[in-house]
């Protein structure tokens, strides 16, 4: 545990699995999401599930949670699938050539395909969808995790010192979003909307009050499953496709396994690829796409024999808790096999949270995995991945874990 002190608040970083299973499991509500973290992601996000609290994220966790249950993630993998195939075609360009490529790119590119197919079934290639993905990539390298906002006490009515770019971005996609939620809603008024997730979502009343989402709450929620699913999926793929080429033996078991992939798409197939699966585990152990989640004290707390006030910023930290000296053996070290052993399964239940834990554990985790498992399988399948000597990632937080100057791979064909 350690403590940070500014002129206005105090945070505190909790590494210890006892405390941050109060936080996040055993007392949810009373650490909310802190707003200081808010503050700088509210221009996109809006009142989204990833930035509200209390009954408003109870009440839009029981609209969105239904969509995104188990024998929903296998109506929605046929698109995954597609987008799957397409990303695998370029890159097969660039291994005709032998290129070094920056991957980063072009998993970027995948894991919006993914979304926009997923979501409102369209092709990244579709001209809206291509406008939101740019403007999008514009949007992340200009927003950090924290603003001014964050650091000081201002009053509601006071501006919020968002960088004129990040808030011209953050209307722009939110304008682009609004273009096709309007749209979808449309085509549910006239009974010709496909059944995909849009779909499911708009179309599903809470239980408890038989509400569904206005058009300004469902642009809220596409801002954040775009976040969540295309930033954090395109950072993790990006980082696991990294550490097969810096492991070659692990990348040919992995190619191996990949034969065991049909040629049309059957979700029974994720169940084969388990080699596949412990990877991107281990990938998003050691990269983490969120490095860092902030909670908020609602009445004073006693952690490690400390006194913690109300309204502290709890810090709940991936980064660190995944690579702890004290809880996982050889932490920093690249091992798949770990989820295996007693330590590993250990870990797995107690200290490992790429995706949070809790009733605030993310809604698309089980898409992120089949997802990433699918993309890891199907480009191992049929490329080889070297890593550039000269060019090793260093990893910065961004909105989530991204290299300094990209992540550099040289790709071959198998």
């Amino acid at each position: 545990m350690a403590e940070f002190r500014t002129p206005f608040f105090r945070s505190y970083m909790i590494n210890q699995p006892e405390l941050v299973k109060t936080v996040l499991k055993d007392r949810p509500m009373d650490f909310p999401k802190s707003g200081r973290i808010a503050e700088g992601l509210r221009p996109l996000l809006g009142n989204s599930v990833f930035l509200s609290n209390g009954e408003t994220w109870l009440r839009q966790r029981r609209i969105i949670d239904p969509a995104f249950e188990g024998g929903r993630l296998k109506e929605t993998y046929p698109a995954m699938w597609e987008a799957a195939q397409a990303a695998l075609a370029r890159l097969k360009v660039e291994a005709g050539a032998g290129a070094e490529v920056e991957i980063e790119e072009h998993t970027s590119h995948a894991a919006a395909d993914v979304i926009f197919r997923t979501l409102f079934s369209l092709p990244i290639e579709h001209d809206v969808a291509q406008a939101v993905f740019h403007e999008f990539r514009a949007y992340q390298r200009t927003q950090p995790i924290l603003n001014l906002a964050a650091f000081l006490p201002l009053p509601r009515w006071m501006p919020r010192f968002h960088r004129r770019s990040t808030r011209g971005a953050a209307k722009r996609i939110r304008a682009l979003i609004t273009e096709l939620t309007a749209a979808r809603q449309a085509e549910i008024v006239a009974g010709r909307a496909p059944d995909d997730l849009a779909t499911k979502i708009l179309t599903t009343a809470d239980p408890q009050t038989g509400e569904t989402f206005s058009t300004e709450e469902m642009v809220d929620q596409v801002a954040i499953f775009f976040l969540a699913g295309h930033e954090t999926s395109a950072s993790a793929l990006a980082w696991a496709l990294w550490l097969v080429a810096a492991y070659p033996e692990w990348q040919e078991r992995l190619a191996a396994e990949a034969q065991l992939l049909g040629d049309v798409p059957d979700f029974a197939d994720i169940a084969k690829l388990r080699l596949s699966r412990d990877v991107f585990r281990e990938a998003l152990r050691l990269y983490p796409p969120v490095p860092m989640m902030v909670r908020e004290t609602t009445c004073p707390e006693r952690f490690r024999d400390r006194d913690v006030p109300k309204g502290a910023q709890v810090v709940l930290s991936p980064w660190h808790q995944h690579r702890h000296e004290r809880l996982w053996e050889n932490p920093d070290g690249f091992d798949p096999a770990r989820w295996g052993t007693g330590n590993g399964k250990r870990c797995a239940r107690e200290a490992y949270m790429p995706f949070s834990a809790g009733p605030r554990v993310c809604t698309g985790a089980g898409f992120a995995m089949v997802e990433g498992v699918l993309l890891l399988s199907l480009i191992l399948r049929d490329l080889r991945l070297e890593i550039v000597p000269e060019r090793i990632p260093e990893p910065v937080a961004f909105l989530t874990v991204r290299a300094r100057d990209g992540i550099w791979l040289r790709i071959l064909p198998r």
